[in-house]
């Protein structure tokens, strides 16, 4: 039994060693998959604060006009509820 044993005594350790490296590469990617998204929300962000100051810039140059498109989609929004409202009704 001892041979057996000083046999599978190196399988054991490559298998430990393997095991060790998998769990360092699965903390890398883990890691690379975290700044990833951080830097995708950082982007999202600074495209939020930006399409935002364009709106107050296009509402404040012209204001006429912003209210119009706001006054239409707003309509809009209406339409399309009472569409699916009714269509709720008609299938129950």
């Amino acid at each position: 039994m001892n041979t057996r044993t000083n046999s599978i005594q190196p399988q054991v350790q490559e298998a430990a060693h393997a095991a060790v490296r998998l769990a360092g590469q699965a903390e890398d990617l883990a890691v690379r998959g975290l700044d990833a998204v951080r830097d995708g929300a950082h982007q999202l962000r600074s495209r939020a604060a930006d399409a935002t100051d364009r709106g107050v810039q296009y509402v404040q140059e012209e204001p006429v006009k912003a209210v119009m498109i706001a006054a239409a989609a707003g309509a809009a929004l209406m339409v399309l509820a009472q569409w699916a409202t009714s269509r709720r009704r008609e299938r129950a």
